[in-house]
């Protein structure tokens, strides 16, 4: 008798890496937002078309001088220098994109291509910063972040409809983020310095990040501490030196600080921010409305609150002036809880969390805050939010309203463009 073979089994399929599937998922965003290429575009399309001509035309000693444009570069160096890093490949494609002059309000087809792509080439970073902060995930925590994160309806309106390259830099922060989480505090440090020096106006973060890295990596007794203090001084020294030491050497820094901080655009952003000072001058107006009813001699001021290019500032009516300083204590005192938080348990886990407060903390109460801030603590909130069903509801809850009133707003200004 012959003797029986038993059938070979087949070998199961070897499951797919996550950075493979994690390109998939970036492959898919990446053709939604290339159908979007002809949509809807902002002022800001134009400001970053500027900065590519100021960057490319212009010696370094001139950049944060140029007034060419009333859209004048007012981002920290590390971006301009990464503007002047794409100006040279807008260059090759089309010379008027850069020109200083005839570059002004250019939007050809080529300038839309260009600039709307760097933009989708520069989510890469993003990409980097999602796939360092979940490769240790399990596969369902795996995508779930990545569809709340690469494929956020909200990046896609800010970024390319609205035009930003909040991607680029929300990416940096979760790299930085990453590497906090990991317990490579230097790393992780350095990061966030590096994102400092593109755009400052993460530094609502800076409190955290010091009261965490000081508890976390420098406490471990008076001398071993202080070494370790002084490392982390000499680095974060070392970016901004990269950063602003050209314009040191060139005796501008008081003009780059300027540019970078114009308190004069008010209290409120032309395209506002739903948070607490919106509360404040409505009450401010309804206080003055009353009191003019009642007899009182109001004078209702003349101006508006909201602004996007430098002017004078608007007086209130009836409740006191509030200035940059008080917007900073508060954004400080409702820190507070979380600062005393991360020093007493400083737990490289909740990191992501508290960086997340922080931003929300400045969202709320700081100055001239634009909606697009808002990005800055959903994004890290979509990290945290397949901890736990709560977390998932607090972030739905303020995904959700963000996104409608981004929806709200970019609706009113394409109206307003088209009449």
């Amino acid at each position: 008798m012959e003797a029986q073979t038993t059938p070979k089994l087949k070998k199961p399929p070897k499951p797919s890496k996550p950075i493979t599937e994690l390109w998939w998922f970036f492959a898919a965003a990446a053709c939604v937002k290339l159908l979007l290429i002809p949509a809807y575009k902002s002022t800001d399309f134009e400001v970053h078309r500027h900065w590519l001509a100021i960057t490319h035309s212009l010696p370094l000693s001139q950049w944060y001088f140029d007034e060419t444009s009333p859209w004048t570069l007012d981002y920290p160096p590390f971006f301009a220098y990464f503007e002047r890093l794409l100006s040279i490949f807008a260059n090759l494609i089309d010379p008027q994109i850069v020109h200083l002059q005839k570059g002004l309000d250019y939007s050809s087809n080529t300038a839309l291509y260009f600039q709307r792509i760097s933009v989708i080439f520069s989510d890469l970073c993003l990409l980097h910063g999602i796939y360092r902060l979940t490769r240790k995930l399990d596969s369902t925590r795996q995508k779930l972040i990545w569809v709340l994160v690469v494929w956020s309806p909200m990046l896609v309106i800010v970024d390319h409809l609205h035009f930003q390259y909040n991607g680029f830099l929300l990416g940096i922060l979760l790299i930085s983020l990453s590497y906090l989480e990991e317990g490579r505090d230097v790393m992780g440090g350095l990061v966030f310095a590096v994102l400092l020096c593109f755009k400052h106006l993460f530094a609502v973060a800076a409190p955290v990040y010091f009261v965490y890295l000081l508890r976390h990596y420098c406490w471990k007794g008076f001398v071993r501490g202080f070494w370790r203090l002084f490392i982390l001084g000499v680095i974060v020294v070392a970016v901004f030196a990269v950063a602003y030491g050209p314009f040191v050497y060139h005796g501008q820094m008081q003009q780059v600080i300027h540019r970078m901080f114009p308190f004069g655009r008010g209290l409120c952003h032309a395209y506002w921010a739903p948070n607490f000072w919106v509360f404040y001058i409505i009450l401010d107006k309804v206080l003055a409305f009353l009191l003019g009813r009642l007899g009182f001699n109001i004078q209702a001021p003349a101006a508006s609150f909201t602004g996007g290019i430098v002017g004078d500032l608007s007086p209130f009516a009836v409740l006191p002036q509030i200035t940059p300083v008080t917007t900073f204590i508060l954004v400080l005192l409702a820190l507070s809880p979380c600062l005393i938080k991360a020093w007493r348990h400083p737990r490289p886990v909740r990191i992501t969390r508290w960086v997340a407060y922080a931003y929300t903390c400045g969202f709320l109460f700081g100055w001239h805050v634009h909606e697009k801030a808002a990005l800055h603590f959903v994004i890290p909130l979509a990290i945290v939010a397949v901890q736990s069903l709560d977390d998932s509801r607090h972030y739905f809850l303020l995904s959700t309203g963000m996104l409608s009133f981004l929806r709200i707003e970019t609706r009113g200004h394409f109206k307003s463009i088209q009449t």
